[in-house]
């Protein structure tokens, strides 16, 4: 990240605005993925979910996210759905859009469908594929999109692959090796991330990782990091995930990230996953990456942290200011002081 988008960054926090953007641009998906936080049954709080939402298309769906973008201002917008590329039509109106904006945009997608070589004309854009795994587990999680359709459908493209590690591929020494050495070996990858599975609170299940295979990952990680180049993922993140933010409080990206569903007014909160996510099992690379900068010192015993949650209280006082019925506690006002004397 260049220093200029820093500066933008903490000036739009000073502001009370979220520099980041994510929308669930369709409720629509062709896959069925066992594990799809997006079609949890919490996800949007209990009281409705994803697929019971009225969402937009054609004219109707770019308009009214450019609508969001101009009045948010954020300087990283993530479409994701359903899959993105559902709305491909859509996208082609909108990226163009976006680019001229200068927004960094990022699309994550099954790639169930051709990503055009036409996208990588987009500096400020990054498309990421999800990919459970190997191809054996891979093809039975997300069938359609298996490995052989999405090896067709990059073909023409560059993309970010980002992979969940759960706790049956946590168990298998070697695997993620594995898995980076096919990858690498593409011309299509410019990168390739990991996030740890991220459970709701109180669920059990095979996904979830041991806090043995959770320190199993980290050191693995740190190892292939170097080994392989297109590991995209710092050593501060990857030592991240072994102490993640306590609470959503705590999470600088859930507290600089706006999250709207596919109806275009949900919020999602406490954070993308929505619902109840347990936090002391997070393992999403956003979340950590975010928390390996924030710990970073910035003059003297001062951390960038630190700096966001005064710089935050700050912002949300403005927006108080200027919009009366937002309420700030008397533990709001106070904190930015106390943050500073501590």
């Amino acid at each position: 990240m260049k220093a200029t988008n820093v500066l933008q960054a903490w000036a739009g926090i000073l502001a009370g605005r979220k520099p980041s953007l994510s929308i669930e641009i369709t409720k629509e998906c062709p896959l069925r993925c066992p594990g799809c936080y997006a079609f949890d049954a919490g996800h949007l709080g209990g009281e409705t979910e994803l697929r019971q939402l009225s969402d937009f298309k054609g004219e109707e769906l770019v308009k009214n996210i450019l609508a969001i973008v101009d009045r948010e201002k954020p300087l990283h917008v993530s479409l994701v759905g359903g899959d993105p590329l559902v709305r491909y039509r859509e996208l082609e109106i909108l990226l163009p859009e976006l680019e001229a904006r200068g927004v960094h945009t990022q699309i994550v997608t099954s790639a169930f469908r051709v990503i055009p070589a036409e996208w990588s004309r987009f500096t400020l854009l990054n498309v990421v594929v999800s990919i459970d795994g190997l191809q054996p587990e891979h093809d039975e999680r997300r069938k359609p999109a298996t490995y052989e359709r999405i090896l067709k459908n990059i073909a023409a493209a560059k993309v970010t692959i980002h992979s969940t590690i759960t706790g049956n591929i946590a168990a298998r020494p070697g695997y993620l090796e594995e898995f980076l050495r096919f990858w690498s070996a593409r011309p299509e990858i410019r990168k390739v991330w990991f996030s740890l599975f991220t459970p709701q609170v109180g669920a059990t299940g095979p996904e979830i990782l041991t806090s043995e295979q959770r320190s199993f990952v980290v050191q693995d990680l740190l190892r292939l990091r170097v080994q392989y180049p297109i590991l995209d993922m710092g050593e501060g993140l990857i030592k991240e995930i072994l102490s993640p933010p306590k609470s959503p409080e705590d999470c600088i990206f859930a507290q600089t990230t706006h999250t709207i569903s596919a109806d275009l007014k949900t919020k999602i909160t406490p954070c993308q996953f929505g619902g109840e996510p347990d936090c002391s099992q997070c393992g999403c690379i956003a979340s950590m990456g975010l928390a390996a900068v924030g710990h970073h010192r910035v003059v003297g015993s001062l951390t960038a942290g630190q700096l966001f949650r005064v710089s935050d209280q700050i912002g949300r006082s403005w927006r108080a200011l200027k919009h009366p019925f937002i309420r700030t506690t008397p533990a709001a006002k106070t904190s930015a002081f106390n943050i500073l004397q501590s």
